[in-house]
C-alpha cells in the first residue's frame, strides 16, 4: 500500500509545484502508511526516510540529516536521562505515594493527577519536560492499581494513565504565550500579551484536561478498582519509605535547579534545550546515575523515529511543498470567505500537517500568512493567527506529531491505533473549543 501510494501521487500532476517539492508530498504519504500500519518498526521507517530521500531526488543525505540537530531531539534526550534518574533515587516512588496520598487511591483520580499534573507543568515549561518529569511517577501508581505487565498493552488504566499525561501536557501548553512554540510564534507577530493570552488560553486549557480527564476515562474503561487497602496502604508504604536519603535530597535539588531554570529562560537567556542538558548532566556529575543508566533510560529508537520525522517535516518545507499546500487550500476559499471558514479551514490545515511535521516550522508558515490576512480583512491582527498556533499543538492523533506522544507509544502500554481513537475526537472537539472560546466577547479584545 505505502509504496504503490507512492507512485500514485508521483503520478498526479502538481501544478506549480517543483519535483523535489512533488517527491516530498509522495514520501510523506507513504511515512504516514508505514507508521500506521506498523508493517516495520517505526524508527526503520524513518531510516527509510533518510536514505530513500537523495534517491528520489528530495533532499541530499546531509540535508537529510538535519531533521536529527533538531534541538527537540536533545530536550528528549535530556527530558529521558532526568525521568531516569528521578526514577532510580526512590525520588518517583516518594513522590507517587505523597501525590497519592493527597489525591486519593480510585484510577479516576490517578488518571486526574496524570492530566493535571502534567499539564499545569506545561503552561510553565515545555510539555516534553513537564511529561518526562511525570512519566517515572505515573509508571510507578500503574502496578499499584494491580496491572502486571502493561507492556503487554492489555491494560486499559495503562492507556489511560501514558495518554492522558501526553494529552494534559499539550493541552496545558494552550495556557500561555510561553506554554509552546507556536504560541510563541504568534506571540511575537501579534504582540498579544502576556496576561491578555491567558485570558483565552487558561480557560481552554483547564477546560481541555477536563475533557481528556473524562473522555480517556470512557474510552479506556480501567480494568482495576483501586489500590488495594485503600489509603491504609499508601500510609503504610510512606511510613516504610522513612526519611529522605542523601541520593534523594541531591535528586530533588537538581530537580527544582532546574525547574527554576525552565520557569526563568525570559530571564537568563537559555533556552529548554540546553537546560534539559544541564539538567541531565548535573545527575552524572552527582552520581545518581551513570552512562549504563542513560543506555538504558533514554529509548534510542525513538530519538530515531522522531528525528526521521523531523527530517520528513523539513524536506515538506525546504522543497516548497508545505507552502505550496496551504496556499493551494486557501485559494480555493473564493474572493470573500467569512471571517468563521477561513478559521475553520486554517485550523484543519494546521492540525492534519503537524501530525507529521515539527509545529515550530509549521506556524513559521501559518502564523505570518494568518496575520497577513486577517490585517487584508482588517480584523484584530490574533484572529486568524492564535487559533492556527493552537491547531499546531493539537498533536493528539500519531506519535510522530508530539514528542510526548512518541514516549507515550515508547511505554508499550497503548498502540497506534489506540492513539488514533482517542486522539480524533480530542482533535474535534479541540478545534470547536477553541473556535467558539475565541470568538466569544470575553476573548475578542485581547486578540489585539
Amino acid at each position: 500500500m505505502a509504496i504503490i501510494s507512492f507512485i500514485v501521487v508521483m503520478l498526479i500532476p502538481m501544478k506549480g509545484l517543483s519535483y523535489p517539492g512533488h517527491a516530498a508530498i509522495a514520501l510523506l504519504i507513504f511515512a504516514i502508511i508505514m507508521w500506521a500500519s506498523e508493517t516495520v518498526h517505526l524508527a526503520v521507517t524513518s531510516l527509510i526516510i533518510l536514505f530513500i530521500q537523495p534517491i528520489i531526488g528530495v533532499e541530499s543525505f546531509d540535508a537529510a540529516v538535519v531533521g536529527f540537530a533538531n534541538p527537540i531531539i536533545f530536550l528528549m534526550i535530556g527530558g529521558f536521562i532526568i525521568a531516569e534518574a528521578i526514577r532510580k533515587s526512590g525520588l518517583a516512588t516518594r513522590l507517587t505515594y505523597s501525590m497519592l496520598n493527597k489525591f486519593g487511591t480510585s484510577p479516576d483520580r490517578g488518571l486526574f493527577v496524570a492530566v493535571f499534573s502534567t499539564g499545569i507543568l506545561s503552561a510553565w515549561i515545555e510539555n516534553v519536560v513537564a511529561f518526562a518529569m511525570l512519566l517515572p511517577i505515573i509508571k510507578e501508581i500503574i502496578p499499584l492499581m494491580g496491572v502486571n505487565d502493561p507492556e503487554n498493552g492489555k491494560s486499559n488504566f495503562a492507556k489511560a494513565m501514558v495518554l492522558g499525561a501526553s494529552y494534559g501536557s499539550l493541552a496545558g501548553g494552550f495556557g500561555t504565550e510561553i506554554g509552546t512554540a507556536p504560541n510563541l510564534m504568534a506571540a511575537a507577530y501579534t504582540q498579544i500579551s502576556f496576561a491578555n493570552w491567558m485570558i483565552f488560553g487558561f480557560p481552554l486549557a483547564i477546560i481541555m484536561m477536563i475533557v481528556i480527564w473524562k473522555l480517556l476515562g470512557k474510552l479506556f474503561k480501567p480494568e482495576v478498582k483501586g489500590i488495594m487497602g485503600g489509603m491504609d496502604t499508601i500510609s503504610n508504604k510512606i511510613d516504610s519509605l522513612g526519611p529522605m536519603t542523601k541520593v534523594e535530597k541531591i535528586s530533588l535539588t537538581i530537580l527544582l535547579f532546574t525547574i527554576f531554570l525552565w520557569v526563568t529562560t525570559t530571564w537568563t537567556g537559555l533556552n529548554s534545550y540546553s537546560i534539559a542538558l544541564i539538567g541531565a548532566v548535573l545527575f552524572f556529575t552527582f552520581k545518581v546515575i551513570d552512562w549504563r543508566d542513560a543506555q538504558t533510560g533514554v529509548d534510542w529508537g525513538l530519538i530515531i523515529f522522531f528525528g526521521g520525522a523531523l527530517s520528513l517535516g523539513a524536506a515538506l518545507l525546504n522543497t516548497g511543498a508545505a507552502k505550496w499546500l496551504i496556499n493551494d487550500i486557501v485559494r480555493l476559499l473564493g474572493s470573500d470567505p467569512s471571517t468563521l471558514l477561513i478559521i475553520l479551514v486554517l485550523m484543519i490545515i494546521a492540525v492534519v500537517i503537524t501530525q507529521v511535521m515539527s509545529n515550530i516550522a509549521l506556524s513559521a508558515i501559518l502564523v505570518p500568512l494568518s496575520v497577513t490576512l486577517a490585517q487584508a480583512q482588517e480584523l484584530s491582527i490574533g484572529t486568524y493567527a492564535v487559533p492556527v498556533a493552537i491547531a499546531c499543538s493539537l498533536s493528539f492523533m500519531l506519535p510522530m506529531a508530539d514528542p510526548t506522544v512518541a514516549m507515550a507509544y515508547g511505554t508499550g502500554y497503548v498502540k497506534i491505533k489506540e492513539i488514533l481513537k482517542a486522539g480524533i475526537p480530542l482533535v474535534i472537539i479541540g478545534v470547536v473549543l477553541t473556535i467558539i472560546i475565541l470568538l466569544s466577547p470575553l476573548a475578542k479584545p485581547a486578540l489585539g
